[in-house]
């Protein structure tokens, strides 16, 4: 540091310490436009968060390549040989299971939630005669009972890594123990409502199975879904389904029978060889697609809009501290003409001089900007709590950014350059004759 700032910075300390309440009230004017800045930088990124929390829970984090395979028998065999102990790839299939009476009716047919948006069931088509009369495709011949129907996903990995479904009691399925021949399930939070209101048996139906296992639930998680939802690991599954019908299964146009894949990026060493291995057993390789989820850069024009919107309206509110730190720092010169002319006759340079008066106002600016952060973490900290629930469950995890931290440190170094700027020109331009009015 050189000793003409350095001697800027101890005479501009000087100056704050002799002049405490001038100070705080050009603080004071100048919190809220730095606290505003912290705030609307704070809340784009939580919005961006919100933005992408569901869209990650159901298509994946971004960079994610999501590899479509169609049905094929020997679709199963070939992801297990290829993909069991990797962590770089995960393989999903969904199908319907219902679990509790056998040759009943499902309280939630189609895996329709319990609460919310399509409560009682949507999973029947309707058909409608020529009169306008629509009835549901559902059989009516057979009774309703205490069943639930769940929309079945088999693992063949930890798809955390992918979709980040947060949990929310119990525990998640465990890859690396051996399998086990009562099938380990995970419910959503739709299907752990229906498992809590009712008392259902524990027989787990599945189309193509030899047999009906007895489900073992060990755990919920929020995988962002509305219907009803299982998760269960592949092997444990094939215990019970044949490979024939691992991946065909029954026809149901509700879930599918395709898997998908889940990749860490495009392009990889897996993705080559599963592709290789798959058209070798007889999947055509043009119905093999490949995404790649770029949910943030779909996402960025729209979030960087509303950013630069709050921005312009807080920048608004930083003006108004600005203008009072000028008014402040005009003042404080025109009180020390004489004391800046005293030290042009001995020999202080007009940078020097400026310097002090601007060093003043940056100061002030950096102390305004730490308490504003201060007050906006504080503040952060005790929201996420009280908000991160239901929906806004991704807020627990968050943290305050430091994206707010800096553009609340940038504000106060602009706010102390802009209001002090002209105050400083004034001190350096000091005629040194001015000292012979003192």
């Amino acid at each position: 540091m050189s000793g003409q700032l350095r001697s800027a910075l101890i005479i501009g300390v000087q100056g704050i310490r002799a002049r405490k309440l001038r100070t705080f009230l050009s603080m004071v004017s100048l919190f809220l436009g730095v606290l505003a800045i912290v705030v609307v930088q704070a809340g784009s990124q939580v919005a961006e968060r919100a933005m992408l929390a569901d869209v990650e829970l159901n298509s994946g984090k971004d960079g994610t390549a999501q590899l479509f395979v169609p049905s094929n028998p020997k679709v199963p065999q070939v992801l297990a040989e290829t993909l069991t102990g990797r962590s770089d790839a995960v393989a999903m299939r969904s199908t319907s299971a219902t679990i509790g009476e056998p040759g009943v009716r499902a309280l939630n047919p189609g895996a329709s939630p319990f609460e919310g948006p399509g409560a009682g069931g949507y999973g029947y088509p309707m058909t409608c005669d020529s009169q306008g009369n629509c009835t549901s495709g559902e059989d009516q011949s057979v009774p309703k009972g205490v069943a639930i129907e769940v929309r079945l996903t088999s693992l063949t990995g930890d798809v955390r890594q992918f979709r980040p479904y947060r949990q929310e009691s119990g525990r998640w399925l465990d890859f690396d123990s051996a399998p086990s021949l009562a099938p380990r399930i995970v419910l959503n939070k739709q299907a752990a409502v229906g498992f809590q209101r009712y008392r259902v048996p524990a027989q787990m139906r599945i189309a193509g199975a030899t047999a009906d296992p007895t489900p073992q639930i060990i755990g919920v998680v929020d995988d962002g879904g509305y219907g009803a939802a299982a998760y269960v690991r592949q092997d444990e599954l094939s215990n019970w389904v044949p490979s024939t019908t691992a991946t065909a299964g029954a026809p149901d146009p509700r879930f599918g029978g395709g898997t998908s894949v889940l990749l860490s990026g495009a392009g990889t060493d897996v993705e080559r060889v599963l592709k290789s291995r798959l058209a070798a057993n007889g999947v055509d390789p043009s119905q093999l697609r490949t995404e790649l989820v770029q949910s943030r850069a779909r996402a960025a024009s729209t979030l960087n809009l509303m950013r630069w919107i709050f921005l312009g309206m807080a920048a608004l509110v930083l003006l108004i501290g600005v203008a009072a730190i000028l008014n402040v720092g005009l003042a404080t010169v025109g009180e020390r003409v004489e004391e800046f002319a005293l030290r042009r006759a001995v020999g202080t340079s007009r940078l020097l001089l400026a310097g002090i008066v601007l060093a003043e106002t940056l100061l002030t600016g950096l102390f305004t900007a730490g308490a504003a952060i201060g007050v906006g973490a504080l503040a952060f900290k005790i929201a996420v709590p009280l908000l991160g629930s239901g929906r806004m469950a991704f807020l627990r995890d968050l943290s305050f950014p430091w994206q707010a931290a800096v553009a609340g440190i940038i504000a106060g170094l602009v706010a102390g350059v802009l209001g002090g700027s002209i105050p400083a020109l004034r001190a350096a331009r000091i005629p040194i004759a001015t000292v012979m009015r003192a």
